[in-house]
């Protein structure tokens, strides 16, 4: 496959905002991300994308998003480079929910009382960045303020990001699962880096569409960080699967979709606990009946 990297100099409130509309729109680009330049201290907005990449598109995103045109530049990414690495390598560590999500290339120390996580970037989302993982883990923290969870399945793993999560804090088994191979692949070693390989059972499967996901069930801890379709489409069969009092944390949704999503998961027999914003994102957390 032919990548291009499509890259432009922005204010950091801009690159974030044109990183956001970008994700909203999947048919524009692999992956987005905004960084600061270490040597000018300028912020930079790259995209990685199939080429030739949609400049018509991207200049209307930009008028949209920022009000005016911007001169984005176009460079061809080598295909022996990971280009989803390549586009994150850069991204500084995170702090969400009593967690701290690093890569390996950062070497300042860990923060005293947080549970660090090395997630390098890698060809599965989640590297801690997003709204919807930070989201996530500043629910996960909140649950586990309050409950003891047994049996906890993390739906769409993408790097695994939740799973260990869930792992590093309970000490307890977690089911991982992806439709996509790779992503399943990358949180084995993530799980393998982070000592807690064996509290975690990764899978690949299509949505809960599989005997090992059912044979676990009934779960008391749900994490779904995908998108709001899929998770619409999933609800009745998170109702089956999660046992009565159980948590189910939901995100990968717009704030704009977020009342759909509420509303198919009361039909499946789900009471809305919290509703968490993060810039356009939605995180829920529902509680099954």
């Amino acid at each position: 496959m032919s990548v291009d990297q499509l890259s432009v100099s922005l204010t950091k409130e801009q690159a974030y905002a044109l990183v956001d509309a970008v994700a909203e729109r999947d048919e524009l680009a692999l992956t987005a991300s905004a960084h600061e330049n270490e040597e000018t201290g300028e912020w930079v907005f790259e995209a990685a994308c199939d080429s030739p990449p949609d400049l018509e598109a991207f200049n209307a995103l930009a008028q949209e998003v920022l009000g005016g045109t911007v001169q984005f530049s176009v460079e061809p990414i080598d295909p022996e480079v990971n280009w989803v690495a390549k586009s994150l390598e850069g991204l500084a560590p995170v702090i969400a929910g009593g967690f701290y999500v690093y890569g390996s290339h950062e070497t300042g120390p860990i923060p005293e009382g947080l549970t660090p996580m090395r997630i390098d970037a890698a060809q599965a989302f989640g590297t801690g960045h997003h709204e919807t993982t930070t989201g996530c883990l500043e629910a996960i923290e909140a649950v586990l303020e309050t409950k003891s969870p047994s049996a906890m399945i993390d739906v769409g793993t993408g790097t695994g990001v939740l799973a260990i999560a869930l792992a590093k804090r309970t000490g307890k088994k977690v089911l991982a699962t992806d439709i996509d191979p790779i992503a399943v692949t990358t949180t084995d070693d993530n799980a393998r880096d982070n000592e807690v390989a064996g509290l975690i059972d990764t899978l690949v499967a299509t949505g809960l569409d599989h005997h090992a996901i059912a044979a676990r069930a009934p779960y008391d801890l749900v994490v779904a960080n995908i998108l709001a379709g899929p998770l619409v489409e999933l609800a009745p069969g998170m109702g089956v699967i999660t046992q009565a009092g159980g948590t189910a944390i939901l995100s990968g949704i717009l704030n704009t979709q977020a009342d759909g999503v509420i509303e198919a998961y009361e039909k499946a027999g789900f009471t809305l606990r919290d509703h968490l914003k993060r810039k356009d994102w939605t995180t829920l957390v529902l509680e099954k009946r």
